[in-house]
C-alpha cells in the first residue's frame, strides 16, 4: 500500500524552517501501516503545485494522502482549494472529527479550513501544520481512516 505525507509550507520549501510535522506524521503511519511504502514530500504554498502533486499521487494509486500545512487563515494558506480542485467526493466528518477533538485541546483548532475527500480511490485529508496539530488530528481519525480504506476497497461494509 503506498501513502504519501505532502508538506505545504514556503518556508519549509525555501530552506528557512525546518518541518517537523511531516516526519511525525510519517512516524505515525509506519506504527499504523507496518508494510506501507510511504512517500514524502514538500510543495511551497502554491495551489497549482499542489493541486497537481495530489493529482499525481492519485494517479499513481496512493490509498492515502496527508496534506501537513496550508489549512489557516493566512493569505497563502491553499491546501484547501487545492484539495477541493482534486477530489470528486468529500468526506467532511474526517475534517469536522479533526477540528471536534482538536479543539477539546486547543480552541483555536475550529480556525482550520482543511478538507478530506476521495479522487478515485485515493483519501486525501487536510491536516495543520504544527507539528503537534497534525499528529493529534492524525491520531483522532487513524480508526476511521483505517475503515474508510477498508471501504474503498471493498473489502469493508459499514457496521
Amino acid at each position: 500500500m503506498l501513502v504519501a505525507v505532502l508538506t505545504v509550507s514556503d518556508r519549509c520549501s525555501q530552506g528557512l524552517l525546518e518541518d517537523t510535522a511531516g516526519p511525525a506524521v510519517v512516524a505515525l503511519l509506519r506504527q499504523q501501516w507496518k508494510g506501507a511504502e510511504v512517500w514524502t514530500g514538500l510543495v511551497a504554498d502554491e495551489e497549482d503545485a499542489i493541486a497537481a502533486t495530489l493529482e499525481q499521487l492519485s494517479g499513481q494509486g496512493a490509498a492515502l494522502v496527508l496534506t501537513v500545512g496550508g489549512t489557516g487563515l493566512g493569505p497563502r494558506d491553499r491546501t484547501p482549494e487545492a484539495t477541493r480542485r482534486v477530489i470528486d467526493r468529500e468526506a467532511p466528518g474526517l475534517a469536522e472529527a479533526m477540528r471536534f477533538e482538536g479543539a477539546r485541546r486547543n480552541p483555536f483548532a475550529w480556525l482550520s479550513r482543511g478538507v478530506a475527500g476521495l479522487k478515485g480511490s485515493t483519501l486525501i485529508v487536510n491536516l495543520p501544520g504544527s507539528r503537534r496539530g497534525a499528529e493529534e488530528s492524525l491520531a483522532s481519525i487513524v480508526a476511521l481512516i483505517k475503515h474508510g480504506l477498508e471501504v474503498v476497497k471493498g473489502g469493508q461494509t459499514h457496521p
